[in-house]
């Protein structure tokens, strides 16, 4: 067996880190990707590897030299690459294919070290590696029958995305046997060429092949395992993350606040949202305007509050939408003055807009930081606070205050003249859900004082929208923000998603019920190295009481189960303590959840003295 290497490209769409190197001299992690595959490679029962070179090819040659961890290195030169596609490279080689079974590989490729023995030690002699369609993949694509055989090759061209659910994407990695080569890839290779030109994909012979010929290609789908074509900038800093040593992979996907769409089966415990709101039936209208919601402007914001207001049942004066509740939130921290009064552990979104010294915390007392009314009123009663807020029910601890108790702080901060802040992003999730709200216009006009943040994301399931509500009665503040956002700060989708809302509300309202049914809070009791905090929002607060660190359990979940959940030892109030926030999905994705959770605990029964 020999690899075959195509590495000719000059890969352009990297910019300045291909303007002195070849596409496979880009470094992830700081490794670079031929060294990467080579030392994959070496540890395979091979007899050679060969590297056709083009662009900086000599340089390449230079880095590598003639072995590498004593396997025998050789090169074919494509000296017209910049005129030429990889058909062309891999025409170069034909002799070289023919003398002996053959792995081929593309250069800007990255995966685990296990894919090459995955099709090495499948019987079948020739392979294609391929991976189901996802959203983030481009290129070639195949359709497979029954048993794995390709029965055609879609290019770029005949994609279409009301098929993309029976397409595999190939990985550009392929096992071919010597005489699969001689007598049918090789005759088809200089046939195409001579009809065709030099100038296209060498998977376009594949797909005549198997249109004229019963020629016995087989797919061997992936079934989870990673890999990354690095094409640009950003699918390097994609692959950087999903490639990150132990330890560090955390962080870097923390650090992308979201887009966890473009990294293959990862599922996030992070975020929060409803996994069962919007509803196909809503979805499916979305769709039907996409194209002339694509293509027009938005309204400006004096309609999209009339919308937002609308949502909710209040007056149009006493709304504000925003892109997403953090625009809101940044918009109304830098216009107030004084003291404020924070509960922590905390949405840090809030303070993290203020001066340190303006914020004057309250920590509960208690190990699972719940808290009063009673015991706001007692904490704040001295304190030269200006304004106060109460996010309800809580993040990250999950604490929950009746709507009765709250509108005793209503009249308390109004007494106090403290202006009370309510974020209830997440009080639908509550038990009695949209009844705990505090949107509505007698509460709004009673109480000047009081201003209520709401994100839509959240509850509601459309994060992706990017929408968020700022109320209050007090005009003056409205029409100051108002201002301060950009006039089209909401995108058409948005916009249509607010307009088309109330015929689906009844939905909604079932979804909400629905998800607090599904809440898994007795599953996770069941794992005996957490401590469940009660919560009366779509995540739980749980403090981990043996074995592990937060960070450690955060790590082992994404790296070995590919899960990723909310490590808060560094959150203000936590002072370092074990404590990790876990969302609520829908139930399939739940019970995946506790599967590693258990999983990760029987590792720990299974070392001595545990």
């Amino acid at each position: 067996m020999q690899a075959v290497i195509l590495a000719a490209g000059m890969g352009k769409r990297l910019g300045e880190l291909t303007k002195n190197n070849t596409k496979c001299m880009i470094k992830v992690n700081g490794i670079t990707l031929i060294e990467r595959v080579l030392t994959q490679l070496s540890s395979l029962p091979l007899t050679r590897i060969i590297i056709v070179i083009g662009y900086k090819g000599e340089e390449l040659r230079a880095f590598l030299g003639n072995t590498y961890n004593g396997l025998a290195i050789e090169y074919i030169e494509n000296k017209i690459y910049d005129k030429t596609n990889n058909i062309y490279s891999l025409s170069l080689a034909k002799e070289e294919l023919q003398k002996d079974d053959t792995l081929l590989i593309e250069s800007d490729l990255i995966f685990e070290d296990s894919l090459f023995r995955l099709i090495l030690d499948n019987p079948y002699p020739n392979l294609a590696l391929v991976d189901k369609y996802e959203t983030w993949m481009d290129g070639t694509m195949v359709r497979l029958d029954d048993e794995n055989n390709i029965v055609n090759f879609i290019p770029k061209k005949a994609f279409k995305y009301s098929d993309a659910e029976q397409y595999y994407k190939t990985t550009n990695v392929y096992k071919f046997s010597k005489e699969f080569l001689t007598t049918h890839y090789v005759p088809f290779l200089e046939a195409y060429t001579k009809a065709l030109g030099n100038n296209e994909y060498y998977e376009q012979v594949l797909r005549v092949i198997t249109l004229l010929d019963n020629c016995d290609l087989k797919a061997l789908p992936l079934t989870g395992q990673k890999w990354y074509e690095i094409d640009d900038v950003q699918d390097l800093d994609i692959a950087e993350s999903l490639f990150a040593p132990s330890g560090k992979q955390v962080s870097l996907y923390q650090k992308r606040f979201g887009g966890y769409w473009r990294f293959p089966n990862l599922l996030d415990f992070c975020y929060l949202v409803n996994p069962y709101f919007p509803t196909r039936r809503m979805r499916e209208e979305m769709k039907a305007n996409f194209d002339i919601l694509l293509t027009e402007y938005p309204s400006g914001m004096n309609v999209n509050s009339l919308l937002i207001a609308k949502y909710f049942g209040i007056k149009q004066r006493f709304a504000c939408v925003g892109n997403g509740a953090a625009e809101l939130i940044k918009s109304l921290m830098e216009k107030l003055s004084g003291n404020i009064g924070v509960v922590f552990p905390t949405f840090e979104e809030y303070p993290n807009r203020l001066d340190n010294r303006t914020v004057i915390p309250y920590v509960p007392n208690n190990k699972d930081f719940t808290y009063t009314v009673e015991e706001l009123q007692a904490f704040f009663e001295d304190k030269p606070v200006s304004s106060l807020l109460l996010i309800n029910p809580d993040n990250p601890s999950g604490n929950f205050i009746s709507i009765p108790d709250v509108q005793n702080l209503i009249r308390w901060t109004r007494r106090k003249n403290i202006r009370l802040i309510t974020d209830e992003s997440f009080v639908d999730f509550s038990t009695e859900g949209k009844l705990n709200s505090l949107l509505s216009n007698d509460i709004l006009e009673k109480n000047g004082h009081l201003i209520i943040i709401k994100s839509i994301s959240k509850s509601y399931g459309v994060p992706g929208l990017r929408l968020g509500v700022l109320a209050t009665s007090d005009t003056r503040l409205i029409d100051s923000i108002r201002k301060d956002v950009a006039i089209w700060n909401i995108n058409s989708f948005a916009e249509f998603y607010m307009q088309i809302f109330g015929k689906y509300e009844d939905d909604y309202q079932r979804a909400c019920k629905k998800f607090v049914v599904e809440r898994f809070w007795g599953l996770l009791q069941q794992i005996p190295y957490l401590r469940v905090i009660p919560s009366q929002a779509n995540y739980f607060l749980c403090e981990i009481i043996s074995d592990y660190s937060a960070g450690e359990l955060t790590r082992l979940l994404l790296e070995r189960h590919n899960i990723l959940i909310k490590d808060c030892s560094a959150k203000s109030a936590f002072n370092g303590g074990n404590y990790i926030r876990i969302a609520v999905r829908s139930e399939k994705d739940n019970n995946r959840l506790i599967d590693a959770l258990s999983v990760i605990n029987n590792r720990i029964l299974s070392i001595p003295n545990k």
